[in-house]
């Protein structure tokens, strides 16, 4: 019970033990559920049942029936075609990225958008291709199919463009289905919590990488020059190389077309953050840009006049469905595992953030479905791997889209382009694709801002992110993403492995015990030391566990054993011989003449002798260790007669680290130290017992259920009355106690003849 009195409040109740606790309070036994009733439940099935599967492998079914038609149906109509137009200028440029002719970039805007329909479970996020994605499979386009050669066969070298290109085409599409392949059985298998293995500072360090090796790529469009494709690690290094080895051939028709479309669409993207309140839409400019800069193009001949380097033929229409090829699944296995789990990411974080804007709930394991049959029906009818982009995602969100409704009409808009007026963009200059990539990724870049902030808040993060950054510059996105997540768990396992032990002591005579160097206002019982683990125990700080605690105490319980060993052998010798006596004040020597017993004649001993308690009941006198003994006699002193563990934030421990812990407390309890264990998980407590960890010498009853427990029955078994280092007897009368009559009553008032603490 807790009576509140003046923001205070009094707690009576008894000094609780586990054993204590368990006995005045019965444990409900409850059935815990075997891997045989998971697989029953898994199994049965009801009509229910099978309806809520479907509804949920199929999420159409469940919101299309309730969709608001009045409401909903015009703002998703407005929202939908403006998506589409964006869809349909990123699907050109992002195709660029992907090293396939544009007009496949098209297909990768329209067949994700239709499958996302009906078994996303996102409302607002626009399924499409995305920049990091795209590169990625360009890099491994790039790697099989060369420019110059014909690539992943063992035909002879073309020079056929034609051949090259379909080729690639080839390799980007059954990439797509592979990596389809793999998101929908991981979904099936119903690992869509594979995302948080991908922490914050990992993804925007690999994107921010990602996105200077997009300027680096699309500068070749930019300055109208044509280099070899370059893969694997170093590739932007040698990307650059070429690059700046072809300068002074720029194109500068190119050049300019690049910076007046890269200037004009930062002005308009900052004119649409300053003034968002107030437009009712965003202003289009990506789009208005497009129009113009293709009719331009087309009205003044810039590729005959100008050399300018144009998007070139769309092909009209689908084109019949192409099974992929199993070659390409051999040798891209690898780098589709990549691009499966980054699009899968990418996509579920962009979700959450509407799902929580917007309050519904989104399912990791559908979202790897539905973008998995995305890719799957993308790669078979020639495009390459999709997810979902924020911008266009964006879009979608903030002009009025209700639901998937708009992701649809979207991909009408598309289809319109596709089957009709693709051709009208034949002569957009691919540096107006080029420069709007580039304004685009501004905010992938900003994110060098965020590293004097996490170096600030979490240097372990903050190394992620840079080294994660490195590595993807370095070995390619791939190779980098594999890098940044072995690294993230390298800090993990540093984390729990070399955790921070603190000693922790009673602040403000409470209950409370903090960190004994942060508080000036301790009170620490004599002969008391409070040790506070803040990890698991397991195989990895097993050892580093058993360090800390003697760094905590200040000695080594093994150590000060077999030097009491040592000392009571030497003092049996010296009994026998008659050169000790026994006296009032204990052990005196019988002449000042006797010579000391050297060292090495204990030399020899068996280690396992030393290791045994000392036995002391042949004796004639007790002995106190830590006083001065005769003959100068040298044995480590030990200044605690208790030793409590706060176990609090331990939440698991393995058959190490049990071996380790109970070696410890044998170790302490032999030299006469007693050690107790507080606020043991109820399953770390459970696991001891059904390991069998307990014996005569560890017991049950060392654990407490809190750290105050333990202190104040430490305290009571001591009879210590006035025990605080940094208090008088005058100064300790209005401090926390327990009393027999009171069976733990904690108070803040003075009463005579009372245990106090």
């Amino acid at each position: 019970m807790a009576d509140p009195v003046e923001n205070n409040y009094m707690v009576a109740r008894p000094i609780y033990s586990e054993d204590s606790f368990s006995s005045d309070h019965e444990i409900v036994q409850r059935h815990h559920k075997t891997l045989l009733d998971h697989l029953k439940r898994i199994c049965t099935c009801s009509p229910q049942k099978a309806k809520k599967t479907v509804l949920s492998f199929v999420p159409v079914l469940s919101w299309l029936p309730a969709y608001r038609f009045k409401e909903w149906f015009l703002s998703d109509i407005i929202s939908g075609i403006t998506t589409g137009l964006v869809a349909v200028l990123q699907g050109l440029a992002y195709a660029l990225l992907a090293n396939v002719a544009p007009g496949y970039g098209l297909y990768t805007s329209f067949f994700p958008v239709v499958v996302y329909f009906l078994f996303g479970s996102s409302r607002h996020v626009s399924a499409g291709p995305f920049p990091i994605v795209s590169l990625m499979v360009g890099s491994v386009v790039a790697s099989i199919v060369p420019g110059d050669t014909t690539g992943f066969s063992n035909s002879t070298n073309a020079t056929n463009e034609a051949l090259i290109e379909h080729q690639r085409m080839i390799v980007a599409s059954s990439l797509g289905f592979l990596v389809g392949i793999i998101q929908l059985a991981l979904g099936l298998l119903q690992v869509g919590f594979i995302a948080i293995y991908l922490s914050d500072p990992l993804i925007n360090g690999f994107t921010t990488a990602a996105a200077i090796e997009v300027v680096v790529s699309q500068l070749k469009y930019m300055l109208g020059v044509k280099i070899p494709s370059f893969s694997g690690p170093l590739s932007i290094f040698y990307s650059l190389e070429s690059i700046f080895s072809q300068i002074t051939s720029t194109n500068i028709p190119d050049l300019i077309i690049g910076i007046i479309v890269m200037i004009l669409v930062y002005i308009a993207k900052e004119l649409n953050a300053k003034y968002k309140s107030k437009l009712p839409v965003p202003i289009p400019i990506e789009i208005i840009l497009t129009i113009i800069a293709a009719g331009l193009s087309y009205g003044f001949k810039f590729k005959d006049r100008f050399h300018v380097t144009t998007v070139g033929t769309i092909q009209k229409g689908y084109q019949p469905p192409l099974a992929p090829s199993l070659e390409v699944f051999q040798t891209t296995i690898a780098n589709a595992f990549s691009i499966a789990i980054v699009g899968f990411a990418i996509a579920f974080s962009v979700a959450k953030v509407y799902a929580l804007k917007h309050n519904y709930n989104v399912d990791g394991n559908q979202e790897l479905i539905a973008f998995g049959l995305s890719n799957i029906v993308c790669g078979s009818f020639r495009g390459f791997a999709a997810s979902t982009s924020l911008s266009r995602s964006s879009v979608q969100e903030s002009t009025g889209g209700k639901t998937q409704v708009a992701g649809m009409v979207s991909g009408t808009m598309v289809l319109i382009v596709i089957l009709a007026v693709g051709y009208l963009l034949e002569p957009l200059p691919k540096s107006v694709l080029a420069g709007i990539i580039i304004i685009n990724l501004k905010g992938m870049l900003m994110k060098f801002n965020e590293i004097p902030m996490l170096y600030k808040r979490d240097k372990f993060d903050c190394l992620v992110w840079i080294l994660t950054f490195i590595a993807a510059l370095l070995l390619g996105l791939d190779l980098g993403l594999a890098a940044g997540v072995g690294i993230e768990l390298l800090t993990v396992v540093f984390r729990v492995q070399f955790p921070k032990f603190a000693v922790i002591a009673n602040i403000g005579r409470t209950d409370i015990y903090r960190t004994k160097k942060d508080y000036s206002d301790i009170y620490d019982p004599d002969g008391v030391k409070i040790v506070r683990s803040p990890a698991p125990l397991f195989f990895a700080n097993a050892d580093f566990f058993r360090d800390k605690i003697v760094a905590a105490t200040g000695f080594n319980p093994s150590w000060v054993l077999r030097k009491r060993n040592k000392a009571l052998r030497k003092i049996k010798k010296l009994l026998k011989k008659g050169e000790l006596q026994v006296a009032p004040n204990g052990l005196v020597t019988v002449s000042p003449d006797c010579k000391d017993i050297e060292d090495e004649e204990l030399d020899n001993n068996m280690v396992e002798e030393l290791d045994q308690p000392t036995n002391t009941s042949d004796l004639p006198a007790d002995i106190d260790w830590n006083a001065d003994l005769p003959m100068n006699i040298a044995v480590p002193k030990v200044n605690i007669h208790s030793l409590i563990l706060d176990f609090g934030a331990v939440s698991f421990i393995d058959l190490s680290g049990m071996k380790s812990l109970k070696g410890t407390l044998k170790d302490f309890l032999k030299i006469d130290v007693d050690i107790y264990i507080a606020g043991a998980d109820c399953g770390v407590l459970e696991k001891l017992k059904r390991c069998n960890f307990f014996d005569d010498d560890v017991k049950t009853s060392m654990f407490f259920l809190t750290v105050h427990d333990a202190v104040l029955h430490v305290l009571e078994k001591k009879g210590l009355k006035v025990a605080l280092k940094n208090g008088t007897s005058k100064e300790s009368e209005n401090i926390l106690y327990t009393t027999d009559a009171s069976n733990g009553t904690l108070r803040e008032r003075p009463v005579a003849n009372e245990t106090k603490f």
